[in-house]
C-alpha cells in the first residue's frame, strides 16, 4: 500500500512539472504525440500476435512499400488502429467515454477486418476465451460496461493507477466483444488518462508476460496489484519522456549514460525497468535527458 501511495506521489510530482513545462510548448506536444502513434500501434497489435515489426508498422503509416508480404488484415490492424490514436487524441477532451463511444471506437478499428462484429458486442451464442478465461455471456455485457463505467468515475478520490488498473482489468475481464478487446480495452486506458488530465500510456509488447499475469491474477482472485504496477511504470515512463523534451535536455542512450559517468549499464537497465531513474523507453532503447 504504501509503495502504491509512493507512486502515486511521485506521478502527481510529475504531473505538476509536466503542466509548469509544456505552457506556450503545444507544437512540440503534439510532434511527441504524433511520433508515439507508431510505437503505440506496434506494441498493441504485437500484444496481439501482429508479425508487424515496429519499422513495418511505421512504414504502413508513412504509406511506404514493404520488403515482404502481410496479410490485408495486418495491413488494415495498423491502418485502423492509428487512425483511433489520433482520434482519441482529439476527442477525450470533449466527449465523456460512455458505451456508445467504446462501441464507435470498436467499430473504427474492425471496419474492413471483420465488418460482420464491428461495433457491437458480443451477442446469442458468441461465447469468448482467452487462455483459462471464459468471458461471461453476452446478456450480461451491458451491465458489466455500464458498473465499470460507473465504478471508474465514482472512485474519483482513488489513485488514478488504481482506478485505470481496475477499469482496464473489469474490460478485460468482460471481453465484451468477439475480437479486438485487448486493443480497445489499452484504447480506453488512454481515452481515460487524457480526460482525467494525465499523459496516455504504452503497454509494450516486452511487458506481455507481466501484463497476461495480470490479466490471470485478476481473473483467479480479482487481484489489481499487478496490473496498477503496469500502470504505474507505464504512466512514469511517460512523463519522464515528455520532461525531458519539454525542460530542453539532451538526449542520449542509457548505453551511452553509463559509460560517460562510469556507471554499471546492467544496474541502471534495473533501475529504468522500475523507473526509479528519469529514463524512457523509446523504439525499444532505455534514453534518458541530461541537461
Amino acid at each position: 500500500m504504501s509503495n502504491k501511495l509512493n507512486v502515486y506521489k511521485k506521478i502527481q510530482v510529475l504531473r505538476e512539472r509536466y503542466i509548469k513545462s509544456s505552457v506556450g510548448k503545444e507544437a512540440l506536444l503534439q510532434l511527441i504525440t504524433e511520433t508515439e502513434i507508431a510505437e503505440h500501434v506496434y506494441n498493441s497489435n504485437a500484444i496481439e500476435n501482429s508479425t508487424l515489426t515496429l519499422e513495418e508498422t511505421e512504414k504502413i503509416l508513412l504509406q511506404i512499400d514493404l520488403e515482404r508480404f502481410i496479410s490485408e488484415r495486418e495491413l488494415f490492424e495498423a491502418k485502423n488502429l492509428a487512425r483511433v490514436v489520433s482520434y482519441i487524441d482529439k476527442k477525450a477532451m470533449e466527449l465523456p467515454l460512455t458505451l456508445d463511444l467504446i462501441l464507435m471506437l470498436h467499430k473504427m478499428l474492425l471496419s474492413n477486418i471483420r465488418d460482420d462484429i464491428a461495433g457491437r458486442l458480443r451477442e446469442g451464442n458468441e461465447y469468448v476465451r482467452v487462455a483459462n478465461h471464459i468471458a461471461p455471456p453476452p446478456k450480461e455485457l451491458d451491465s458489466l460496461l455500464s458498473s465499470m463505467l460507473q465504478v471508474y468515475n465514482s472512485n474519483v478520490y482513488d489513485s488514478i493507477i488504481s482506478r485505470i488498473a481496475t477499469a482496464h482489468l473489469s474490460f478485460e475481464y468482460a471481453h465484451p466483444f468477439v475480437d479486438g478487446n485487448g486493443r480497445i480495452g489499452r484504447l480506453i486506458n488512454n481515452y481515460l488518462l487524457i480526460r482525467d488530465g494525465y499523459v496516455p500510456i504504452n503497454i509494450k509488447y516486452i511487458d506481455r508476460k507481466t501484463y497476461y499475469d495480470a490479466l490471470r491474477a485478476f481473473d483467479v482472485s480479482g487481484e489489481t496489484r499487478i496490473m496498477e504496477e503496469i500502470v504505474g511504470r507505464a504512466l512514469t515512463n511517460s512523463y519522464h519522456k515528455r520532461l525531458a523534451y519539454l525542460e530542453g535536455k539532451k538526449i542520449i542512450t542509457l548505453n551511452e549514460f553509463s559509460k560517460q559517468n562510469k556507471l554499471s549499464h546492467a544496474n541502471l537497465i534495473n533501475k529504468a525497468k522500475r523507473q526509479t531513474i528519469e529514463t524512457f523507453m523509446e523504439k525499444g532503447v532505455w534514453k534518458i535527458g541530461v541537461l
